[in-house]
Protein backbone atom coordinates (compact mmCIF):
# COMPACT_ATOMS: atom_id res chain seq x y z
CA UNK A 1 0.00 0.00 0.00
CA UNK A 2 0.87 3.43 -0.58
CA UNK A 3 0.96 6.59 0.95
CA UNK A 4 2.02 10.17 -0.26
CA UNK A 5 4.78 11.96 2.24
CA UNK A 6 4.03 15.18 3.45
CA UNK A 7 6.32 17.80 4.45
CA UNK A 8 5.60 19.96 7.95
CA UNK A 9 3.76 22.49 5.83
CA UNK A 10 1.25 20.01 5.11
CA UNK A 11 1.61 19.77 1.61
CA UNK A 12 2.14 16.42 -0.72
CA UNK A 13 6.23 16.64 -1.38
CA UNK A 14 5.19 14.16 -4.65
CA UNK A 15 6.82 11.32 -3.31
CA UNK A 16 5.14 7.87 -2.11
CA UNK A 17 6.05 5.79 0.41
CA UNK A 18 4.98 1.63 0.47
CA UNK A 19 3.70 0.43 3.54
CA UNK A 20 5.11 -2.94 4.83
CA UNK A 21 0.96 -5.20 4.08
CA UNK A 22 2.38 -7.61 6.56
CA UNK A 23 2.65 -5.22 9.31
CA UNK A 24 0.26 -2.07 8.32
CA UNK A 25 -2.02 -4.46 6.12
CA UNK A 26 -3.03 -7.61 8.29
CA UNK A 27 -6.57 -8.13 9.67
CA UNK A 28 -6.31 -6.82 13.20
CA UNK A 29 -6.85 -9.54 16.23
CA UNK A 30 -9.07 -8.16 18.89
CA UNK A 31 -8.38 -10.28 21.46
CA UNK A 32 -4.54 -9.75 20.77
CA UNK A 33 -5.09 -5.99 21.27
CA UNK A 34 -7.23 -6.29 24.27
CA UNK A 35 -4.24 -8.65 25.83
CA UNK A 36 -1.75 -6.08 25.18
CA UNK A 37 -3.93 -2.96 26.38
CA UNK A 38 -4.64 -4.82 29.76
CA UNK A 39 -0.97 -5.81 30.11
CA UNK A 40 0.09 -2.46 29.80
CA UNK A 41 -2.54 -0.61 31.97
CA UNK A 42 -1.98 -3.69 34.28
CA UNK A 43 1.77 -2.10 34.51
CA UNK A 44 0.96 1.34 34.88
CA UNK A 45 -0.53 0.09 38.61
CA UNK A 46 1.39 1.40 41.63
CA UNK A 47 -0.32 -1.73 43.57
CA UNK A 48 0.28 0.18 46.56
CA UNK A 49 -3.39 0.59 47.92
CA UNK A 50 -3.78 -0.58 51.60
CA UNK A 51 -6.53 -0.39 54.22
CA UNK A 52 -5.78 -1.35 57.78
CA UNK A 53 -7.57 -4.64 59.38
CA UNK A 54 -8.71 -5.23 62.50
CA UNK A 55 -5.53 -6.30 64.39
CA UNK A 56 -3.51 -3.12 63.24
CA UNK A 57 -5.89 -0.73 64.60
CA UNK A 58 -4.92 1.12 67.24
CA UNK A 59 -7.58 0.99 70.41
CA UNK A 60 -8.67 -1.23 73.54
CA UNK A 61 -9.56 -4.45 73.39
CA UNK A 62 -12.29 -4.24 75.57
CA UNK A 63 -15.86 -5.41 74.86
CA UNK A 64 -18.00 -2.62 74.63
CA UNK A 65 -21.26 -4.24 76.15
CA UNK A 66 -21.79 -7.82 77.94
CA UNK A 67 -23.00 -10.45 75.73
CA UNK A 68 -26.58 -11.29 76.57
CA UNK A 69 -29.26 -8.93 77.94
CA UNK A 70 -28.31 -5.52 76.53
CA UNK A 71 -31.50 -5.92 73.89
CA UNK A 72 -28.78 -5.37 70.94
CA UNK A 73 -26.45 -6.90 68.62
CA UNK A 74 -23.29 -8.82 70.07
CA UNK A 75 -20.06 -6.56 69.84
CA UNK A 76 -16.62 -6.91 70.97
CA UNK A 77 -14.32 -4.25 70.96
CA UNK A 78 -14.45 -0.54 68.93
CA UNK A 79 -11.87 -2.16 66.77
CA UNK A 80 -14.81 -4.21 64.94
CA UNK A 81 -15.50 -3.96 61.30
CA UNK A 82 -18.96 -3.02 61.71
CA UNK A 83 -18.12 -0.28 63.74
CA UNK A 84 -16.98 3.26 62.41
CA UNK A 85 -13.36 3.38 62.62
CA UNK A 86 -12.95 -0.23 62.90
CA UNK A 87 -10.66 -2.44 61.10
CA UNK A 88 -11.53 -3.52 57.46
CA UNK A 89 -12.34 -6.90 56.30
CA UNK A 90 -10.69 -7.80 53.24
CA UNK A 91 -9.24 -4.60 52.54
CA UNK A 92 -7.02 -3.36 49.86
CA UNK A 93 -3.24 -4.76 50.31
CA UNK A 94 -0.16 -3.70 48.46
CA UNK A 95 0.13 -5.97 44.91
CA UNK A 96 1.75 -5.92 41.78
CA UNK A 97 -0.59 -6.10 39.03
CA UNK A 98 2.17 -6.84 35.87
CA UNK A 99 2.19 -9.79 34.04
CA UNK A 100 3.63 -10.38 30.91
CA UNK A 101 2.95 -11.59 27.81
CA UNK A 102 4.53 -13.41 24.85
CA UNK A 103 6.82 -11.41 22.71
CA UNK A 104 4.93 -12.76 19.62
CA UNK A 105 1.69 -11.93 20.85
CA UNK A 106 3.08 -7.95 21.68
CA UNK A 107 4.66 -7.65 18.31
CA UNK A 108 0.84 -9.35 16.64
CA UNK A 109 -0.98 -5.82 19.01
CA UNK A 110 1.30 -3.36 17.46
CA UNK A 111 0.76 -4.74 13.74
CA UNK A 112 -3.41 -4.67 14.34
CA UNK A 113 -3.27 -1.44 15.86
CA UNK A 114 -1.24 0.24 13.06
CA UNK A 115 -3.34 -1.72 10.46
CA UNK A 116 -6.46 -0.21 12.45
CA UNK A 117 -4.96 2.94 11.95
CA UNK A 118 -4.59 2.59 8.03
CA UNK A 119 -7.88 1.06 8.08
CA UNK A 120 -9.82 4.52 9.36
CA UNK A 121 -6.67 6.87 7.44
CA UNK A 122 -5.67 7.89 10.37
CA UNK A 123 -2.14 7.45 8.97
CA UNK A 124 -0.22 10.35 8.14
CA UNK A 125 3.89 10.21 6.69
CA UNK A 126 5.61 13.13 7.27
CA UNK A 127 9.06 14.03 6.04
CA UNK A 128 11.58 13.72 8.38
CA UNK A 129 11.95 17.11 9.81
CA UNK A 130 13.53 19.08 12.80
CA UNK A 131 13.01 22.43 15.33
CA UNK A 132 15.86 24.77 15.53
CA UNK A 133 14.70 25.50 19.19
CA UNK A 134 11.80 24.02 21.75
CA UNK A 135 9.07 25.90 20.64
CA UNK A 136 5.51 25.35 21.57
CA UNK A 137 4.36 27.64 18.73
CA UNK A 138 6.36 25.77 15.91
CA UNK A 139 4.56 22.78 17.04
CA UNK A 140 1.40 24.15 17.14
CA UNK A 141 1.69 25.27 13.44
CA UNK A 142 2.52 21.70 12.06
CA UNK A 143 -0.30 20.51 14.16
CA UNK A 144 -2.45 23.16 12.03
CA UNK A 145 -0.69 22.57 8.79
CA UNK A 146 -1.10 18.87 8.81
CA UNK A 147 -5.16 19.45 10.27
CA UNK A 148 -4.37 17.18 13.23
CA UNK A 149 -4.46 20.53 15.85
CA UNK A 150 -8.03 19.17 17.04
CA UNK A 151 -7.31 15.83 17.80
CA UNK A 152 -5.36 13.66 19.54
CA UNK A 153 -2.04 12.76 17.82
CA UNK A 154 0.84 10.81 18.45
CA UNK A 155 3.86 11.35 16.34
CA UNK A 156 6.55 8.54 16.10
CA UNK A 157 9.92 9.78 15.66
CA UNK A 158 12.90 8.12 14.22
CA UNK A 159 15.01 9.27 17.10
CA UNK A 160 15.30 11.13 19.91
CA UNK A 161 14.84 14.87 18.95
CA UNK A 162 14.70 16.93 22.20
CA UNK A 163 13.84 20.18 20.51
CA UNK A 164 10.75 18.57 19.04
CA UNK A 165 9.65 16.14 22.39
CA UNK A 166 10.08 19.65 24.48
CA UNK A 167 7.86 21.82 21.59
CA UNK A 168 5.64 18.77 22.05
CA UNK A 169 5.30 18.66 25.95
CA UNK A 170 2.73 21.47 26.79
CA UNK A 171 0.16 20.38 24.71
CA UNK A 172 -2.29 18.62 25.83
CA UNK A 173 -3.30 16.19 23.03
CA UNK A 174 0.14 16.01 21.75
CA UNK A 175 2.50 13.03 22.58
CA UNK A 176 5.92 12.24 20.62
CA UNK A 177 7.51 8.77 20.86
CA UNK A 178 10.45 6.92 19.43
CA UNK A 179 9.48 3.97 16.72
CA UNK A 180 11.02 1.32 19.13
CA UNK A 181 8.98 2.76 21.78
CA UNK A 182 5.66 2.64 20.50
CA UNK A 183 3.07 -0.03 21.73
CA UNK A 184 -0.57 -1.14 20.90
CA UNK A 185 -1.92 1.02 23.95
CA UNK A 186 -0.78 4.86 22.64
CA UNK A 187 -1.57 4.23 18.82
CA UNK A 188 -4.70 3.19 19.75
CA UNK A 189 -5.21 5.86 22.23
CA UNK A 190 -4.50 8.57 19.47
CA UNK A 191 -6.70 9.68 17.17
CA UNK A 192 -4.19 10.59 14.24
CA UNK A 193 -0.69 8.82 13.96
CA UNK A 194 1.89 10.83 12.40
CA UNK A 195 5.08 8.92 11.37
CA UNK A 196 8.05 10.63 10.11
CA UNK A 197 9.59 8.77 7.15
CA UNK A 198 12.55 7.31 8.42
CA UNK A 199 10.47 5.39 11.46
CA UNK A 200 8.81 3.30 8.85
CA UNK A 201 11.99 1.32 8.46
CA UNK A 202 12.56 1.01 12.43
CA UNK A 203 9.17 0.03 12.35
CA UNK A 204 9.78 -2.72 9.88
CA UNK A 205 13.39 -3.90 11.45
CA UNK A 206 11.24 -4.35 14.64
CA UNK A 207 8.13 -5.79 14.00
CA UNK A 208 8.78 -7.73 10.66
CA UNK A 209 9.70 -10.52 12.80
Amino acid sequence: MEVSVLNINGQETGRKVTLNDAIFGIEPNDHVLYLDVKQYLANQRQGTAKSKERSEITGSTRKLGRQKGGGGARRGDIKSPVLVGGGRVFGPKPRDYSFKLNKKVKILARKSALSYKVKENSLIVVEDFNLEAPKTKDFVNIAKNLKVDNKKTLLVLPNINKNVYLSARNIQKAEVMTANAINAYKILNADVLVVAESSLQTIDNILNK
